[in-house]
This record gives C-alpha cells, sequence and structure tokens, in this order.
C-alpha cells in the first residue's frame, strides 16, 4: 500500500477537508446548514414584535403626558419634572426607532442566510464545490450583518429601558414626597 495522493478537491481548496458532496448524502446535512439562521430569523421576528409593543407604549405615554400638559396648573416643579419626562420619552421612542430598524435589517439578514444556504445546499448538489464554498461564505456574511444589527437593536433597547428606569424612579419619588413618605 503506497501513500495516497490528496484528492483534487484537497490541492484546490488549500487542505481544507469539506467535501461538498457530503451535502447531498443526506437530507439533514442541508437542514443543519440551514437551521441556525431559520432559528436566528425567528427570533429576530420576537424582537422585533416586543421592540414595537414598547414603541406603542411609549406613544401612549407620550399621549398621557400631552394630556397632563393641556390640563394645565401646574406648579413651577410639576412643569419641570413634565418637560424632563417629556424629553426622556422622546429619546425614549428615538432609541425605540433605532433598534426597531436594526432588528428589520437582522431580519433580512437571517432570511437572507437561509435562502443562500438553500441555495447553496441545492447548486452544491448540481455544480459542485466552488457554488458550495461562495454560498457559505455569503451565507456567514450574512449571519455576521445580522448579528450585528441584534447587537446594535439590543444595545438600543437598553438604552431606552434605562430612559424608561429614571421616569419610573423619578415618578416613584414624586409619589413618596406627595404622600409625606
Amino acid at each position: 500500500m503506497g501513500i495516497q495522493k490528496p484528492s483534487k478537491w484537497l490541492e484546490w481548496s488549500g487542505g481544507c477537508s469539506m467535501d461538498p458532496s457530503s451535502f447531498t448524502q443526506t437530507p439533514f446535512a442541508a437542514l443543519t446548514f440551514v437551521a441556525a439562521p431559520a432559528l436566528l430569523t425567528n427570533c429576530s421576528s420576537v424582537l422585533a414584535l416586543g421592540t414595537i409593543n414598547r414603541m406603542l407604549r411609549t406613544r401612549d405615554r407620550m399621549h398621557e403626558l400631552f394630556d397632563e400638559s393641556k390640563a394645565g396648573g401646574q406648579t413651577v416643579e410639576e412643569r419641570v419634572h413634565l418637560t424632563e419626562a417629556t424629553d426622556r420619552v422622546e429619546r425614549q421612542a428615538a432609541l425605540l426607532l433605532t433598534a426597531l430598524r436594526a432588528i428589520y435589517f437582522a431580519l433580512a439578514a437571517f432570511a437572507s442566510a437561509t435562502l443562500v444556504t438553500l441555495l447553496g445546499a441545492g447548486l452544491g448538489a448540481l455544480l459542485g464545490g466552488l457554488w458550495v464554498h461562495a454560498m457559505a461564505m455569503v451565507g456567514l456574511l450574512l449571519g455576521f450583518f445580522g448579528a450585528g444589527g441584534l447587537v446594535v437593536g439590543c444595545v438600543s433597547l437598553f438604552r431606552a429601558t434605562q430612559l424608561s428606569l429614571v421616569n419610573i424612579r423619578e415618578e416613584a419619588a414624586m409619589i413618596r414626597e406627595r404622600q409625606g413618605m
């Protein structure tokens, strides 16, 4: 038994042992590569729905502040509080919109990565190894863009939550002050 020469595939790929035919040997191989971006697409959708809900609640809070300002009769201290709370709610809405944009971007990137990996699995079976690598790289790139979008969205959501907490603490302090506690 002599020394075996590396296959043409190993020579072309620079020693990488990923055989494109392995994707077509079992139907579960393609599903493995599709599962991660599909799961992240689902997670991004849920995060987007929660962010939309928070945006609507912020809009409701702004309506409450507007009605409070329309009523008039506030002391100087209450007007200052009202203005500060309005500014924070406005910044919170802007952060939520930034988060929503980033989450939608991530959602589109993950959905595209799912499609690209499905296409890559199909084209790999028909056209060979070069297509598998090209589609895998595009899928990975889309996945990284999606992950970046999720990071930006989550940071914006965190900052919006911090603003909400400031409003809650300030209003709690005002309630305690009015109750003489």
